[in-house]
């Protein structure tokens, strides 16, 4: 389990959103290139970076300048919102991004994941953002009528490994990680998942850790790392080794 820490960009600054609502925005920064580099050297072994503009929009934003954090840094950077066509994806994953997350065109196309996974192997993911239970897209802004559980098996059989989960009503809140739904989509999934809201201290990764379950794969942190309550460096070390 390796630790991701989150850049969300909005209007070129780095932000952090509370459970996903525009209106409720914490600024952290107005360099995220700097912010990048701040993370690359706490230690760590790749980025989660957010087009939050491009998540709500539907097309990219922000690409010009994830392109150039992704050239600039000498780790992986995986990147979502706004991603819903292959000429988006050939765009990212040919100049320099290691991996694409999508979202909404999971439900609205499976054909486009499908095709997406053929081309690409083990670089596309894609996201699954649960609000009770059921799936949230456009920016989590709508609420669609299939389930979590629903998506994470169709996504199998697209050729999906990789899937971020994350649960909207404990995104930075920093109330700890939803574990009974984590499990449940790695157990019935059988997908490699990275875990993503509500992580708020040290404890909180090692309660993930403690699961010893091989298919989680990452943790994304955000406000608990722009709000100083963990630590970058002394986190990977207890829980990367």
């Amino acid at each position: 389990m390796i630790i991701l820490p989150a850049i969300d960009l909005r209007n070129g600054k780095c932000v952090r959103l509370h459970q996903g609502k525009f209106d409720e925005e914490t600024i952290y920064g107005a360099d995220p290139l700097a912010m990048a580099e701040q993370w690359v050297a706490g230690g760590a072994k790749r980025l989660h970076l957010v087009d939050l503009d491009g998540a709500f929009s539907g097309r990219p934003v922000h690409q010009k300048l994830i392109l150039n954090i992704a050239t600039q840094l000498r780790i992986p950077i995986e990147v979502g919102g706004g991603i819903r066509d292959l000429e988006t994806i050939r765009t990212y994953l040919d100049q320099g991004v290691e991996k694409v997350i999508l979202g909404s065109v999971a439900i609205s196309e499976p054909g486009l994941v499908r095709k997406a996974c053929q081309l690409y192997p083990e670089q596309v993911m894609v996201g699954i953002d649960a609000k009770d239970g059921l799936i949230a897209v456009k920016g989590w802004v709508d609420i669609a009528t299939k389930t979590a559980l629903e998506l994470a098996y169709e996504l199998s059989d697209l050729g999906v490994n990789e899937i971020i989960y994350t649960d909207i009503s404990r995104d930075g809140t920093l109330l700890g990680p939803n574990i009974p739904a984590l499990m449940e989509i790695i157990r019935a999934s059988g997908l490699k998942v990275i875990a993503s809201g509500g992580v708020a201290c040290l404890d909180d990764l090692l309660a993930l850790k403690n699961l010893d379950l091989p298919k989680l794969s990452g943790v994304i942190i955000g406000k608990a790392l722009y709000d100083q309550r963990i630590d970058l460096a002394a986190a990977i070390k207890v829980i990367e080794g």
